[in-house]
């Protein structure tokens, strides 16, 4: 019995609303949400809404890469242990909708900018900081400095009762710490240092060292294998840990993880060439850690809806390891200015099936062709999920 409109808006009916709870997807900048903010009536994310429908644990994640593995990763140790968990946001179900449909202890969620942008007093227990690089800077008027500032609202109303875990390899997150205080309790994660609390990496070990607890994992029992993933482990175990799993229960639950879907995704092997789906790369860092992941000469499918990208940083990969590069996407030239004087072999592709033909031409014994587009997919697909399922289809097909 709750009235609707499709279709579009009344302007009129909705400004006489005492609260508006706005999709992730409208920009702020869209009309109607202008005119909401001048007639000073509350906007706020679906996320905020549900937080004040519970008083369960919630344990937030974002970053621009690695949330959706991290918070799948999080929840599969949580549901190890036994514990009475959910998951929802960016991932699945919304936040709300799972709050209507099961009561948990705790909530795991993983969370966009988009929908960081709308909190008010949305207060994560735990909450992660994956990484930090650019991305959706079409939504943020181009300006990095407004998207790290919605990215680090995951902590704003977080209290000294509360954690903070992030990337203390990440330049751009050290230095927002260096002039935002944080009153959560911080712990840091890191590949590239030893930290007197935290996480960090020591003789291929993760050395877990918080809350007077201390847990070591082998990195080579990790089934999530490359740099990305172990920062991911650590993020989630750290996590887990606050929550009281059990250190056993961590180091299993590590070994016999599954993978997300479209992520380094492994689909076959054609002619001993292997084609790998990374189609939720949506954007240049995700790219970086596929190509860094790989030691064979890569034939790499490329590009979409570009969101304000500088390709510049992963210029000394291609040179290591790219023999041809095939670009997918309805306008190619920032990808053919950047990587043609680098690489020898380019082609331009408007269909995903046309896209794997070609791989498959170019591809010799030994080589990789991976999907990694460094792009969003909607010039000429339904999203990521459907550029990977395209891929995977195509190349079955071969």
């Amino acid at each position: 019995e709750i009235p609707f409109e499709e279709n579009g808006h009344l302007v009129e009916k909705i400004l006489q609303s005492d609260l508006v709870v706005k999709s992730p997807g409208i920009p702020n900048t869209a009309t109607i949400v202008q005119a909401i903010k001048k007639a000073n009536i509350p906007l706020i994310s679906e996320i905020e809404f549900a937080a004040n429908y519970t008083t369960a644990t919630i344990i937030a994640i974002t970053g621009s890469n690695g949330k959706t593995t991290t918070a799948k990763l999080v929840y599969h140790l949580l549901k190890k242990q036994g514990l009475n968990v959910g998951l929802a946001g960016n991932i699945g179900n919304s936040f709300a909708g799972l709050l209507c449909q099961q009561k948990k202890d705790i909530y795991v969620l993983e969370i966009s900018s988009f929908q960081l942008d709308n909190i008010i007093h949305f207060r994560p227990h735990i909450a992660i900081l994956t990484n930090i690089t650019p991305d959706h800077l079409d939504r943020y008027q181009n300006q990095f400095t407004k998207y790290v500032q919605a990215k680090f609202k995951i902590t704003k109303n977080q209290t000294e009762a509360d954690f903070f875990i992030y990337d203390a390899d990440d330049s751009t997150i050290n230095q927002t710490l260096l002039s935002q205080k944080i009153k959560a309790k911080k712990l840091p994660f890191s590949i590239d240092k030893k930290l007197v609390e935290g996480a960090y990496l020591e003789n291929k070990k993760i050395q877990i060292m918080m809350e007077q607890n201390i847990l070591e994992i082998e990195t080579n029992t990790l089934n999530l294998q490359g740099k990305h993933n172990t920062k991911n482990a650590m993020a989630a175990s750290m996590a887990a840990l606050l929550v009281k799993v059990r250190k056993k229960t961590i180091r299993e639950s590590l070994q016999n993880f599954q993978g997300t879907p479209h992520r380094l995704e492994k689909v076959l092997s054609v002619n001993k060439v292997q084609y790998i789906n990374d189609s939720k790369a949506t954007n240049v860092n995700a790219t970086f850690y596929a190509l860094d992941s790989l030691y064979t000469p890569t034939v790499w499918i490329v590009g979409g809806q570009d969101k304000g990208n500088n390709y510049e940083p992963l210029l000394p990969l291609v040179r290591e390891k790219v023999k041809a590069i095939i670009c997918l996407g309805v306008d190619n030239q920032k990808i053919i200015e950047t990587f043609g004087p680098v690489v020898d072999l380019m082609a331009e592709t408007f269909s995903m099936a046309e896209a794997v033909k070609t791989a498959y031409e170019i591809a010799t014994q030994g080589d990789t062709v991976l999907l990694s587009p460094a792009c969003a997919s909607f010039d000429l697909f339904e999203g990521y999920d459907d550029r990977g399922n395209q891929f995977k289809k195509a190349v079955r097909e071969l």
